[in-house]
């Protein structure tokens, strides 16, 4: 059996997608799994032994020209790769018009995916041919992509040990173990990421800067590395460890791979609902993370290892990007709380 999975990004909802594979193949033993993904997270699933192919495709890039040339080739390129493939299965578990055509594009004829009420656009529903309605159980989005994939098998996800990882190049584990080495003290080293994509994910450099402290002085030998995606996550960043002193380190920028033999490497990945904290939870690290206006319930990792802090705000949850009580809802994560939340995971 072939199957498609139809998962094109982001960063963190690509890896809460990994559990499927693991799924697919106990389904289905000797399946052949491809995976379609957009360019920029294809390294996420590079090297995955569980993945036959991946097809990659720019969707960000052919917005900004859609009806060029070069846009209209790769198209169709991907197009006939897809049909080559003679696909017995197609799995959409992004659910928006984007994966609805990609799934109409391959030329299957056994398309599945949300349903109209449960997709992210409801158009995509005029891709797919059989239509997974939401349930009330899946409260985690894993589990709702699990759903999805469950519906062409007698086999039941649900009580199943299902195994993830992302796979680095030896000369990523190679610097990363470099990077350990160097900085390696007598007690934890922590990886933490203050960026975020919303404003209203965001936490508060003097909460980064007393939490730090706190850090410190609870695990005097620890060392607190901290990454960073853009030039404002830089400044932020470069301020923080200032304040700290000679235990905290501001890394250079590192690419996904880089990051991921990194995260592998350390004791405590912390941050709010960003890709990186996604990414320990798939490769095994411990984390702890923050949710304000996103749902810890529904995207936090999950298991003893990891730790999720959700804002005791009774608007909590609400999914706004912007807020007239985002400095009350900042306020509301203390360093406490998630001091609290590093010596579960640690003590």
């Amino acid at each position: 059996m072939r199957i498609l999975i139809v998962k094109i990004s982001a960063m963190g909802d690509v890896l809460h997608a990994l559990p499927v594979l693991d799924y697919l193949k106990q389904a289905s033993p000797g399946c052949e799994i491809d995976w379609v993904v957009e360019a920029a997270f294809a390294d996420l699933l590079s090297g995955n032994p569980l993945i036959s192919r991946i097809h990659i495709v720019r969707f960000k890039k052919w917005k900004k020209n859609p009806f060029s040339l070069t846009t209209i080739k790769e198209i169709l390129a991907v197009r006939t790769e897809l049909a080559k493939r003679n696909y017995d299965l197609v799995i959409d578990i992004q659910g928006n018009i984007k994966s609805g055509m990609v799934a109409w594009l391959s030329g299957c004829r056994r398309r599945v995916g949300f349903s109209r009420a449960a997709a992210q656009e409801s158009l995509n529903a005029l891709f797919t041919n059989q239509r997974i309605a939401s349930n009330p159980e899946d409260s985690h989005i894993t589990d709702q992509y699990l759903r999805i994939a469950e519906a062409s098998f007698d086999l039941k996800f649900s009580g199943m040990q299902l195994q993830t990882d992302v796979y680095t190049p030896p000369e990523d584990d190679l610097e990363a173990d470099e990077l350990v080495k160097h900085y390696r003290a007598s007690g934890p080293l922590f990886l933490i990421h203050t960026g975020t994509t919303w404003q209203t994910k965001f936490w508060h450099e003097p909460g980064w800067i007393e939490l730090g402290r706190r850090i410190i002085t609870s695990f005097p030998g620890a060392v607190l590395l901290f990454s960073w995606g853009n030039e404002d996550e830089r400044s932020a960043t470069e301020r923080i460890t200032a304040a700290l002193g000679s235990q905290a380190v501001q890394l250079e920028k590192l690419s996904i791979m880089s990051l991921a033999a990194l995260v592998k490497r350390v004791n405590l990945v912390m941050g709010g609902d960003t890709g990186i904290i996604h990414l320990a939870a798939a490769v095994g690290t411990p984390t702890v993370s923050y949710y304000r206006a996103s749902d810890g319930l529904r995207s936090g990792p999950r298991g003893a290892q990891h730790a999720v802090v959700q804002t005791p705000m009774p608007c909590a949850r609400c999914f706004r990007t912007r807020c007239e009580k985002d400095e009350e809802c900042r306020d509301s994560i203390t360093p406490e709380l998630l001091m609290q939340a590093i010596r579960k995971i640690l003590c």
